[in-house]
């Protein structure tokens, strides 16, 4: 993840909008967050975390998160950081926090998260960044973001979590195959249950079973030809008389329908004569009789509308009358209206003369009283020149009594050097006495214990060699006891018969006695347990002398260096007496200058109260400098505007056409103000309506002639309505007299009746056509019966012989069918059994393999061998830094149990907890893992660069440790890798290439400042 930017507002003590552009942060590759305690430094990376996760070091959700991180003098509060991920993309994690007007302490958050895409920000759908990150919270504080009070969690992390870590950082759940062997044996078994299960259906089925089965489809293959044979035979006759019975039945069935249909011909031959009669009838006048109800129809409508627009017409004609009328009464006012414009154009002139000369009045007044503002002015110029002459005077006074500032400044250096290395030499002096204390101390308690420093370790193995060979000694002679007690215990139990249990034989002709060595063994143990016991105490004493030895050269050492610092101290203080080069001061007199010092200070004060007298004094003066030449340009531009308005005056009189200026200049100008706006009124609604009823006179005259053509076209078009009536009535009255009808309504009688005239023909001529071929195929019949006789009793005894064999038939048929289905079945089953039996034979074998596998993959095994691996490269990579921080004395490796431990190296390579280094120890190691762990992730991910915070630990290294993690730091630069630290150490931020300064502003609150 590279951080881009990050947006704090209403958050912690960022009261004010505060924005962070890392890019130019990242640019150098190595930056640092520095300020002082309680600023907001570690505000910066909760702000992030919770951005990105929801989640703080802090605060959790159960202590009113929301309000509590809200700054109490904002009510509202606004996160917004932008970064790249792993896939580089970019990305926007927010977070609000709104403060309840009604109530102080309700605060309720809301969090979106965007992706950029197509060059804007698209809304996820997600809140959490774990996916985009691709770390959990816990892990991102562990290899990224690192808080106060979390450096050094991953060192002491148990087996068991640190697993868990590994596994979700570098994806070793890809390992943990327990549970997918888990899955595959249980498929497995399933398999093999359900393939056994289905087996057992198959156990009758073998070839045996199939070959008896085909014997007696033989058999019954030869019993079904011989029943089939029979059974055609007789079907030949039989099938002859259902022949002949059919066509004697048929015959008479025909004969009754043909008597059926003879009497429905009379009625049919009915319906065929008035249908013909309908139709012509319909043919000739239903066009006629359309056609008058049409023209009847048109008449009415033309009727009306006529009416309708005789309305119209005389509507258009009064509303014609009404405005030329209204045009008449106009016309004298609309010929006077061009006298009446000039007057207003002059009453409008007059109106303005009058403002200007009110206007001029007043830029009289205003001049008059700029004049005297303006000598005021001058006046007060005088006064302030007076006082800056007197404030420099006393300035320049006290100028030349004050001291040299560096010479201040160098003899307070110089005191307070020589007061830090006074202090010095005491606190290292007392570690001096120190390490004698302990040196005499360690020496005391050697003494107690009477051992020889020089020869113990030759003497202390002796001794253990010693005790070994008397060990040794012991097992052996509790071996052949034991062995003795069991052959004791064989011989016992050896009878005639039975075999030997060690040879074999079945005869034992000379058993050998042995005696009870149980008490004996019982001796050798405990020997053997007190042997064990002292050895024990012997290891602990020589581990307890060999510690204090260890511990004894370490404050030798200790001392010789200390000796050093201290001599070292005293020369520093020499040459620092010597360095003394001010002849006003004292070097054994630092109350003297103190009080100088006091005294310069104060001169200064009030030197700078006299300039800031002066400056004030000065500003006041520009001021009244700027105030006077802005009252001159004022009173030059009245005069001017005097003249501009006098000229208008002389303009507008000369414009006058009708109207005298003299007549009106004393006059009231709201009075002619009014008389102007009646004026206007007037004219305008003459004009206005001399032109509405002149537009609406050119819209009627046409509108006028139009309808009087429209009436007229009308009247003509229902004339020839009737001349086409009678026309058609003549034609009607012809047709009723070639058809021998007296009226109209004789033949609406018979169109009424609505007869379907295709139809009635359709089914005229189907029952033509039936009638036909019922009497031919009667004719037909009974000349192919002619020669034949049908007896029913004999065909019924026929009939029964036939349904019985065919019976038989059909049930050997049937018989034989399923013996033949029952052994292609069979023969199936069979095929089927034998690939059942080959995939159960494959799913044991794949059983034994998954056991196999089961063992291998248990308890996550896998998944710890695998992350013990990387733990290792961990240590590896971690130990070239660690080396480097702490001069080749310690190392980190890994125990048997998967724990980080220290390899001491000026103890003679021993091991010990990580839990015993010092806070300076613990934050190198814990920043050389944390580096390590950082570039395995980097090296997992697709992303070129990767971004790491550290946000404590500094404070506790001396200066060479603290010059020794920079460079580690800056190193980092070529490894293509951006490290940025939170500190308040003033060293580390003379160091940085670049920076950010954390100030707290009282009434702004925290602000950030680029370095």
């Amino acid at each position: 993840m590279i951080p881009l930017q990050l947006t704090l507002e209403g958050l912690y003590s960022y009261q004010k909008r505060q924005t962070i552009d890392f890019q130019t942060l990242t640019e150098a590759g190595l930056f640092g967050i520095f300020g002082q305690v309680g600023s907001g430094k570690s505000s910066i990376l909760e702000a992030i975390s919770f951005a990105l996760y929801g989640e703080t070091e802090r605060l959790h959700s159960r202590d009113n998160r929301a309000y509590n991180m809200m700054n109490l003098k904002s009510n509202r509060s606004y996160i917004e950081f932008d970064f790249i991920n792993f896939e580089n993309k970019k990305f926007r994690a927010t977070r609000e926090f709104k403060r309840n007007s009604k109530n102080f302490e309700d605060v309720k958050a809301s969090a979106v998260l965007y992706e950029w895409k197509n060059d804007t920000w698209v809304t996820l759908e997600t809140t959490k960044a774990d996916e985009i990150i691709g770390l959990t919270y816990a892990n991102f504080k562990r290899t990224i973001i690192i808080p106060q009070g979390q450096f050094k969690e991953f060192l002491e992390l148990g087996a068991k979590d640190r697993t868990v870590m590994m596994k979700e950082i570098f994806g070793l759940e890809r390992f943990d195959l327990q549970y997918k062997i888990a899955d595959l044996s249980n498929e497995n078994k399933s398999k093999t249950g359900f393939l056994e299960g289905q087996l057992q259906g198959y156990e009758e089925i073998n070839e045996d079973y199939i070959s008896r089965q085909k014997e007696i489809v033989k058999q019954q293959t030869e019993i079904y030809n011989s029943i089939t044979l029979e059974f055609k035979d007789l079907e030949k006759k039989y099938l002859k008389q259902t022949t002949l019975k059919t066509d004697f039945e048929l015959l008479g069935h025909k004969t009754e329908l043909l008597k059926k249909l003879e009497i429905q011909k009379i009625e049919v031959d009915v319906l065929e004569k008035k249908t013909e009669k309908y139709d012509q009838v319909f043919k000739v006048f239903n066009p006629l009789l359309s056609e008058k109800l049409k023209l009847e129809k048109l008449q009415a409508g033309q009727a009306e509308d006529q009416t309708q627009q005789k309305k119209i017409l005389e509507k258009i004609e009064s509303e014609f009358t009404r405005v030329k009328k209204d045009l008449e009464t106009i016309s004298p006012q609309f010929k006077a209206l061009e006298e009446n414009k000039i007057q207003e154009h002059d009453l409008n002139l007059i109106v303005q003369m009058l403002a200007f000369s009110e206007e001029i009045k007043k830029v009289k007044d205003r001049t008059k009283n700029g004049g005297e503002k303006v000598n005021e002015v001058i006046n007060e110029q005088v006064l302030l020149e007076e006082k800056i002459a007197l404030f420099t005077k006393n300035s320049d006074d006290l100028k030349a009594k004050r001291i040299d500032a560096d010479v201040l400044l160098n003899v307070g250096k110089w005191f307070s050097t020589n007061q830090y290395l006074k202090e010095s030499f005491l606190n290292q002096s007392q570690k001096v006495i120190d390490c004698k204390a302990n040196i005499q101390q360690i020496s005391e308690e050697l003494k107690v214990l009477k051992i020889n420093e020089k020869t113990y370790l030759e003497d202390f193995k002796s001794k253990m060699e010693l005790l070994e060979n008397q060990k040794k000694n012991l097992n052996d002679q509790r071996n052949h006891l034991e062995v003795q007690q069991k052959l004791a215990h064989f011989s016992t139990e050896l009878h005639d018969g039975e075999s030997c249990p060690l040879c074999g034989a079945l005869e034992h002709p000379n058993i050998v006695e042995f005696t009870d060595v149980k008490a004996e063994i019982e001796n050798v143990e405990s020997q053997l347990r007190d042997l064990e016991v002292e050895q024990k105490a012997h290891h602990n004493e020589s581990s307890a002398i060999e510690k204090m030895l260890e511990r004894k050269k370490i404050f030798e050492n200790q001392l010789v260096a200390e000796e050093e610092v201290c001599e070292k101290i005293k020369l520093n203080q020499k040459n620092h007496l010597n360095a003394f080069e001010w002849k006003e001061f004292h070097a054994e007199n630092e109350a003297e200058f103190e009080q100088k010092r006091k005294e310069a200070i104060h001169l200064e004060k009030q030197i700078e109260e006299l300039s800031l007298k002066i400056s004030v004094e000065q500003k006041n003066r520009q001021n009244s400098q700027q105030n006077l030449d802005k009252f001159k340009k004022a009173l030059q531009d009245l005069q001017l505007q005097e003249n501009k308005v006098e000229t208008q005056i002389s303009s507008n009189q000369s414009n006058l056409k009708f109207l005298n200026w003299n007549d009106f200049k004393d006059e009231n100008r709201v009075k002619i103000e009014e008389n102007l706006a009646q004026l206007r009124i007037s004219n305008r609604e003459t004009e206005e309506n001399y032109q509405l009823l002149t537009r609406k006179e050119t819209e009627l005259s046409p509108k006028l002639a139009a309808q009087k053509a429209i009436v007229d076209q009308l009247e003509k078009r229902i004339s020839e309505i009737e001349n086409e009536i009678l026309s058609h009535h003549l034609l009607l009255n012809e047709a009723l007299l070639s058809f021998q009808f007296d009226t109209v309504s004789d033949v609406q009688k018979i169109l009424t009746e609505d007869i379907k005239v295709l139809e009635n023909r359709e089914k005229i001529h189907h029952f033509k056509m039936e009638f036909g071929i019922l009497t031919n195929s009667i004719s037909e019949l009974s000349l192919k019966l002619k020669d034949f006789t049908f007896d029913i009793e004999e065909f019924a005894r026929l009939e029964n012989d036939f349904e019985t064999k065919k019976g038989e038939t059909q049930s050997a048929g049937e018989t034989l069918a399923k013996l033949k289905g029952e052994i292609d079945r069979l023969e199936i089953e069979f095929k089927k059994k034998e690939v059942l039996l080959k995939d159960l034979d494959q799913l044991k074998k794949r059983a034994e393999n998954l056991k196999v596998m089961t063992n291998l993959f248990k308890g996550a095994g896998f998944v710890q061998y695998a992350s013990s691996i990387y733990l290792r490269q961990l240590c590896d990579h971690a130990n070239i830094r660690f080396h480097r921080m702490t001069r080749n004395q310690l190392s980190l490796q890994l125990n048997e149990n998967n724990d980080f431990e220290i390899v001491d190296y000026l103890n003679e390579g021993h091991k010990r907890s990580v839990k015993t280094l010092s806070g300076g120890q613990a934050f190198q190691v814990s920043l050389s893992l944390a580096l390590a762990l950082a570039e395995s992730v980097q090296s997992h991910a697709i992303a070129e660069r990767n971004f790491f915070f550290i946000d404590e630990g500094f404070g506790t290294q001396d200066p060479e440790s603290v010059q020794v993690v920079f460079e580690t730091l800056l190193s980092l630069q070529k490894e293509n890798r951006i490290v940025g630290i939170i500190s308040h150490v003033e060293e580390l931020k003379e160091k940085m290439p670049v920076s950010l300064n954390i100030t707290k502003d009282d009434e702004r609150g925290s602000l950030i400042e680029l370095v």
